[in-house]
């Protein structure tokens, strides 16, 4: 059984979905839950596209122990410097490099010959590896390359000291068949190729990033690269959970198998949702609300007769949990606590003392408190800066009326600690909400997006709020939880100010510095 090395990269290609724009608690979160499903490899991000990146990943890289830590870069010193600024202080450091090998790639973007990439490849993974024990080089846009071409430059870089070769469908152009045979003539004709690993990193333009991935092991591909939920760039990248469950399942087939720890799956989709503030469709394969549910009569027959009519996949295989501890405005501290910890969590006393009090005001306002409804108040508060001055929401009323104008009259706590309140109108009452908050905080708040979902079911669910924003020229995200819609709406935008307050002030520490 041949064991696959799964490279995570939701931190990076995944973090490049359209709104999506996670801060460094929030990424450190995603990276600590893919280390405990047993990721081998992580790409926290792009140390050299901002100082923001390079902190983040460093961060990660020192924290995470049991996976190996990268960072992608360019193929120039600069993006390499920064990237072992960045990844030197982790249990493995490990560098990723990429440079573009088609045609239409060298002739209209690089504006190079064949010559002068291979020689730009070759000089860059030698740099890299005067630092990187480890070096992954990656032929952008591989599966439109001239494959003799391929063949060449991937002998070099092996030569030079790559130790993982990687052959991206960067568009999600190929069919498997073809995605399939581009790994078995690479091993076929690359002379050195048992010196290293082959990677599988797929794009879902077409609809078939999990299918070429699995055509790629069939072919012998060492490592396989997605992200959570199949997040990415345009349609998005391969859903690692589909490969991972995929090779369980049908390990009579593949022969391979990954290390992740199944049952982490389900949580890890949760969090990676909630914190990007992208939902999982209910139809989605393994992870998706509806994976197990069956509405049909035959089917519903099937299943109560031998689960295995229609279910190939069990519930509690990816850590769908059926036997649930409730609780409830009765529910002590000692049963939180444990929940806490069941759920995956690690939060500081305080963090701890602050969630269960929250805990406590929702029991008395809903009968049963659901595990949804704990890890979205754990989420929150897990999430929350520590230390930092933010505008602290006191007090909401929103006065509405068909025939009326919408008012809404907020109270805050400024970061300065002033107690300040101000009233605005809008066309309805959340543009009225946003409008007094924009009065508030005394500058322009652009709304650039706006989501809501109800966190469980029920009359009395908990509603989530999603925005993404544009304030002081900063594009961010915010996230409210609340059982109003209205108050939700209000601590999401709220939210999303205090983070670009937090990136403003973390720039000003570091300059006074």
């Amino acid at each position: 059984m041949a064991k696959i090395d799964v490279f995570d990269t939701t931190l990076r290609d995944g973090e490049q979905s359209a709104g999506v724009n996670l801060n460094h608690l929030e990424k450190l979160e995603i990276a600590h839950q893919l280390e405990r499903l047993g990721v081998d490899i992580i790409e926290a991000g792009f140390p050299a596209a901002s100082k923001g990146d390079l902190q983040s990943v460093k961060r990660i890289a020192e924290s995470v122990k049991n996976s190996s830590v990268t960072g992608l870069a360019r193929a120039n010193r600069k993006d390499i410097d920064a990237a072992w600024e960045a990844l030197k202080g982790s249990a493995e450091p490990r560098l990723h490099v990429f440079l573009a090998t088609s045609p239409i790639h060298m002739t209209y973007k690089l504006k190079m010959t064949t010559d002068q990439v291979l020689e730009k490849a070759v000089e860059t993974v030698k740099y890299a590896k005067k630092n990187f024990t480890h070096v992954q080089w990656s032929a952008e846009d591989a599966c439109r390359s001239d494959k003799h071409f391929l063949v060449k430059i991937i002998t070099e870089v092996i030569n030079a000291g790559a130790t993982v070769i990687n052959l991206p469908d960067t568009v999600g152009y190929m069919t498997p068949e073809e995605y399939g045979g581009l790994f078995r003539f690479i091993k076929e004709n690359v002379p050195n190729v048992d010196k290293v690993k082959l990677s599988a990193h797929c794009h879902n333009d077409l609809g078939m990033a999990t299918a070429n991935t699995l055509a790629a092991i069939e072919n012998g591909a060492d490592q396989v690269e997605g992200t959570i939920n199949a997040i990415g760039e345009r349609a998005g990248n391969t859903g690692l959970e589909e490969i991972a469950v995929a090779l369980h399942i049908r390990d009579d087939f593949y022969r391979a198998k990954t290390g992740l720890k199944l049952d982490e799956l389900k949580r890890t989709s949760n969090l990676v949702s909630k914190l990007t503030g992208m939902n999982v469709p209910g139809n989605k394969a393994v992870v998706g609300n509806n994976a197990f549910a069956h509405e049909s009569g035959i089917h519903q027959d099937g299943m109560l007769k031998e689960k295995t009519t229609y279910e190939i996949i069990s519930p509690e295989l990816i850590g769908v949990q059926t036997n649930r501890l409730v609780l409830g405005k009765h529910s002590g501290r000692h049963a939180f606590k444990n929940k806490v910890k069941d759920m995956g969590f690690e939060l500081t006393d305080q963090k701890l003392n602050e969630a269960f009090q929250m805990f406590k005001d929702l029991a008395d306002k809903k009968k049963e408190v659901s595990d949804d409804d704990i890890f979205a108040l754990l989420m929150e508060k897990q999430t929350e800066a520590e230390g930092v001055p933010t505008y602290d929401l006191k007090s909401l009323q929103v006065q509405y009326g068909m025939d009326n104008i919408p008012t809404a009259t907020i109270a805050v706590v400024k970061p300065d600690g002033t107690y300040t309140q101000e009233a605005a109108t809008g066309f309805g009452s959340v543009e009225a909400i946003y409008n007094t908050i924009e009065k508030l905080v005394e500058d322009s708040i652009v709304l650039l997006d706006y989501k809501i979902h109800s966190v469980g079911g029920g009359r009395d669910a908990l509603a989530e709020v999603y925005v993404q924003v544009k304030y002081n020229d900063v594009q961010s995200s915010g996230r409210g939880t609340a059982q109003d819609v209205l108050e939700a709406s209000a601590r999401a935008y709220l939210d999303a100010v205090n983070r670009v307050r937090n990136v403003h002030q973390r720039e000003k520490k570091k300059a006074s510095v």
